[in-house]
């Protein structure tokens, strides 16, 4: 069942999980999608979405260097994200690996493309946006019970290199240290 719309009829809140259409409007995942930006990079973001099939393409071109994608209509959770360009080619092999592999597995074979050079991954920091929810009021333009939270890719970073703690917590904590995969993780208190 799909979840990643939410549309206001009649007055009632009606969740996309009613719905039977496998993709939302490109517009509605557009405006879904961008809103994990921040406020004055959203206008410039390259937008990629879902077509009918579920395959992945591109709804709008950008004019900064921001990547937005759009809440997967196969996954049950509405999550969008918005993310450096430079971190496509990692993200894309990650969308094509996650057919195949799951979690920890689907993690170390993309980082053994990048240590392999079938892979590009930028060496400097970067930024990804992630917007979870429980969907997108198309009528509102805004996600339902949003939660925003942040990751920094800094590949090949330790906690030596960074003086961050590997401890999850509310606290910025580094995520798979020493691989191409670490970022840390910055996830406020929810509401």
């Amino acid at each position: 069942m799909r979840k990643s719309v939410v549309l206001l009829t009649l007055g009632a809140l009606v969740s996309g999980g009613a719905l039977a259409a496998d993709a939302a409007p490109a517009a509605d995942q557009i405006a879904s999608s961008i809103l994990a930006a921040p406020k004055d990079r959203r206008a410039g973001a390259a937008v990629l979405g879902y077509n009918d099939k579920g395959e992945v393409t591109t709804l709008r071109k950008g004019t900064n260097d921001l990547i937005c994608l759009a809440d997967d209509p196969a996954d049950k959770n509405f999550s969008v994200a918005c993310y450096h360009n430079d971190l496509e080619p990692f993200m894309a092999r990650g969308r094509e690996l996650a057919a195949k592999y799951k979690g920890k597995d689907r993690h170390e074979e993309r980082w053994k493309e990048v240590n392999d050079g079938k892979v590009a991954m930028p060496r400097e920091a970067r930024m990804l946006y992630v917007l979870t929810g429980s969907g997108f009021d198309a009528a509102k333009g805004e996600v339902v019970n949003p939660y925003l939270r942040w990751v920094v890719y800094i590949p090949y970073a330790t906690p030596e290199s960074t003086g961050l703690t590997t401890t999850p917590g509310p606290a910025p904590w580094l995520m798979y240290p020493g691989t191409p995969g670490a970022h840390i993780m910055i996830s406020p208190a929810k509401n």
